[in-house]
């Protein structure tokens, strides 16, 4: 059993979990259950960002201690996952002792080897970024180019990393690992950022006292990037000397937003490379689902928020739009009318139309037991070909490829029960052989679906008449054509998925 441990960014609790944030965390545990089906020892691990001035800020406007005000808020995108069916198997916050000294060992290193010393700086700042920014990097009239809303001036002694010194080093490392930054064009972006040139940034606060102290000076509080990022390694084990934390890290994906490419695709393997530590395997870095063209963001009054949205498509209806809608790395434009959309298209029309028609034709020629599909079956082709593009789309971090290939196996076996019509013969041979083949297409199927649809793909392995669980099988020996025997009774039960008006 090999290990696979995938990540998403922790969450700002400054704000309540929004669509942006679902989006990311449903790839991830898609992408978790695709590698457990694959039998794949998996940890997938999500979290919330504490620290740092912007929760100070809200704490404030809240009335509220720093602490006080992310125990309230931590727990709503805890109970978010819960809802959305978010198989995390760690939830990371950034005031638990374990981080503390995750981020103490990775900073006493970083300073042991010459990398971090102490300067001042005067700059330009923007507090939702927690970022630093140049008059070249603003807009016109020096709005911050992300949230297009004034910066701070800052002056203060800080503490500097001195990523300047890791220009070279960075692109030889990633000269020599080609394609760990999924989708490509993403990764030349991290590309053109060091070789344009890498700035020193600050590791420390003086002006700020929610943070965690410098081992070494207890006047500074660590500043967000050593704070955010170390969480990746808190979950390992780091910096618990009783612990080996190899025996999870590297990493395999840390799934990420473009707009932290630089803090996740430059920044963080210079810390690591200066602290000794190894480097992630991948990154898979997704766009922004818009509304009205615009990111979401609590500034912006545009922020949709996904329990809304399961009241009206299901969980299952909602996880599937989101990773099927967009190719992962691209942005997508969020819609109700788009969502009601593919839910009646594909899940209504296609899987659940395909379950239901099945099962009443089972249940009014086969005497409503399954009969074995044919090992010479015209469908048989047509699940392989699934499967691949199934197994190549999520190992390219792309869901919505490997949900186009899954459905193309959908299409296929509707197509064929519609040049066959079954439901017009007489019961007998031919009968059988013909809804044995849909059978075995709608066992590999719910299988393939499970990622994006476990509720639903679990209540039609039961409806089969299927022993066990989806999550018991295993690709590719569970997907092969044949497993299906035939002599389970099958049940129609309620639509799987009814129809929205749109």
């Amino acid at each position: 059993m090999s290990g696979f441990y995938v990540t998403t960014p922790i969450y700002y609790v400054n704000a309540e979990p929004h669509l942006g944030h679902a989006y990311t965390t449903i790839v991830g545990d898609a992408l978790s259950r695709w590698h457990r089906l694959l039998g794949d020892d998996v940890m997938y691990l999500t979290g919330t960002d504490e620290h740092g001035l912007k929760i100070r800020q809200a704490a404030d406007a809240a009335g509220q201690t720093p602490q006080a005000f992310c125990d309230t808020i931590a727990p709503k995108f805890a109970d978010a996952w819960t809802r959305l069916n978010i198989t995390n198997d760690d939830f990371i916050r950034t005031t638990e002792p374990r981080h503390y000294a995750a981020v103490e060992e990775l900073l006493q290193r970083c300073y042991d080897a010459g990398d971090i010393e102490l300067d001042t700086y005067s700059g330009k700042y923007c507090v939702a970024c927690e970022e630093y920014f140049t008059d070249e990097e603003l807009l016109e009239d020096g709005l911050c180019p992300i949230h297009k809303r004034p910066v701070d001036h800052f002056e203060e002694e800080n503490y500097f990393f001195r990523l300047s010194r890791f220009q070279d080093r960075l692109l030889k490392w990633y000269d020599e690992h080609p394609g760990v930054i999924k989708p490509e064009f993403r990764g030349n972006e991290a590309l053109g950022l060091i070789r344009g040139g890498l700035r020193d940034f600050s590791v420390s606060r003086t002006s700020l006292d929610w943070g965690i102290p410098l081992p070494w000076d207890e006047r500074h509080v660590a500043y967000v990037w050593f704070d955010a990022l170390t969480n990746y390694l808190s979950a390992t084990g780091f910096g618990d000397p009783s612990v080996d934390y190899t025996n999870r890290w590297p990493v395999d994906y840390h799934l990420i937003g473009k707009d932290i490419i630089r803090h996740h695709c430059v920044y963080w393997p210079a810390m690591l490379m200066s602290a000794g530590v190894d480097l992630p395997k991948g990154w898979a870095v997704g766009g922004w689902l818009l509304v009205d063209g615009e990111k979401m963001a609590k500034s912006t009054g545009n922020v949709v928020n996904p329990l809304d949205l399961i009241d009206v498509v299901g969980v299952d209806g909602f996880r599937y739009y989101v990773l099927a809608e967009t190719s992962y790395g691209s942005d997508g434009d969020f819609s109700f009318e788009g969502l009601v959309g593919r839910y009646n298209s594909d899940l209504a029309n296609n899987l659940g139309n395909l379950a239901a028609r099945v099962a009443t034709v089972v249940g009014k020629k086969c005497d409503g037991v399954g009969p074995a599909p044919r090992s010479d079956s015209p469908l048989a082709e047509a699940a392989a070909n699934a499967v691949a593009g199934a197994t190549s789309g999520w190992d390219a971090v792309a869901p919505s490829r490997a949900l186009d290939a899954t459905w193309g196996l959908i299409k296929a076996t509707n197509a064929y029960l519609e040049t066959n019509e079954p439901w017009k013969s007489e019961p007998g041979a031919e009968v059988n052989a013909v809804m044995g083949d849909a059978l075995e297409a709608l066992r590999i199927i719910t299988i393939l679906a499970s990622p994006a649809v476990p509720q639903t793909s679990e209540l039609i392995w039961q409806r089969l008449g299927l022993s066990g669980s989806v999550t018991d099988q295993r690709i590719p020996s569970d997907v092969e054509w044949g497993g299906y025997t035939g002599g389970a009774p099958v049940e129609k039960g309620t639509p799987l998925f009814p129809r929205i008006a749109s």
